[in-house]
């Protein structure tokens, strides 16, 4: 049984590794969007810095929004926790605490990665070679997530991680669905316009899905398609079902190893069944920004649940 300073360890070293992937994803988006409405280029990388939950911490420092500063403040800035440098500085922290619960491989991932966007991210990232160190980012956390599964023992230390993984995952989707409804559409005039499309073509993008998303639906990019797929596709590995699908079973092993239940597993359980029964109709009608809203808040509270019931340190 591991110590609640270890589990704690390997929850969040995974949360951080795959943030520092979702900010990449983030400014990503952004710099997509950015390009088709260049006169609205600002309003745009608003949208980023909410969608990646920092306006607090970037409206302190900086005064405009722009592909400079808000990727600087989104992709390097020591300032911002949540920035890929933060991150990814944070889940090598976390690992060499962890170091002894590691195959060699996955630790000389973590290293290794840190090292390399240690180098490209020592200064402002010109916005030329955004798209490159973008890439870059999600190709190291990639390498992380490809040493781990290929060559960690399915247990307890295994639970833990992707426990970490899909609860930030699934947060990081909702957000960015929720920011594309509630702040990046400038007029409801705009829906299904070549804009609207563009931007939820930029959004699929943004999280690896643009192509799978055209294997199911021939590339009809309709809002209602969209969503239904970013939420409730059981076999998207972003969609909030999915995310949430593996953290019912992670849970669930752990449980089993532990033999205790939790609220933990009750709170999973019950978003699970509503992602699972739920369909997009029913979504719209109630609201998609009060539905994504409420979900980011239980998502919140199971992380706290999870952390209270193997006593993280």
């Amino acid at each position: 049984m591991l110590l609640g300073r270890t589990a704690n360890g390997l929850y969040w070293m995974f949360r951080y590794i795959e943030r520092a992937e979702n900010m990449a994803r983030i400014v990503d988006a952004g710099l997509r969007m950015a390009l088709t409405k260049t006169s609205d280029a600002p309003e745009e990388w608003s949208s980023v810095v909410v969608s990646a939950g920092v306006e607090v911490g970037f409206s302190g420092k900086h005064k405009t929004y722009t592909a400079a500063t808000v990727s600087d403040f989104l992709l390097r800035d020591a300032d911002n926790p949540s920035s890929v440098m933060s991150c990814i500085e944070a889940a090598r922290s976390n690992a060499r605490m962890v170091r002894t619960a590691l195959t060699r491989e996955a630790w000389e991932s973590v290293n290794e990665a840190w090292m390399v966007l240690k180098k490209s991210l020592c200064s402002p990232v010109p916005e030329s070679d955004l798209p490159s160190v973008l890439d870059q980012v999600k190709r190291e956390t990639a390498l992380i997530r490809g040493a781990f599964h290929g060559t960690m023992l399915r247990n307890e230390i295994f639970n833990f991680a992707r426990t970490g993984t899909f609860i930030e995952r699934a947060d990081n989707t909702a957000r960015i669905l929720d920011v594309k409804y509630y702040v990046l559409l400038p007029a409801i005039s705009y829906v299904g316009t070549m804009l609207d499309n563009y931007q939820w073509e930029s959004i699929l993008r943004s999280v690896s899905a643009h192509r799978s998303y055209r294997w199911v639906y021939d590339g009809d990019y309709k809002p209602a398609h969209i969503a239904d797929y970013l939420i409730l596709n059981g076999r998207m590995p972003r969609s909030l079902h999915f995310c949430y699908r593996n953290i019912v079973d992670n849970l669930g092993f752990l449980s089993a190893d532990y033999g205790a239940r939790h609220a933990a597993q009750e709170t999973a359980e019950r978003s699970h069944a509503t992602l699972r029964d739920n369909d997009i109709n029913g979504i719209f009608e109630t609201g998609l920004h009060e539905f994504l809203s409420d979900f980011i808040v239980k998502n919140n509270r199971l992380g706290a649940e999870i952390a209270d019931a193997y006593n993280f340190d």
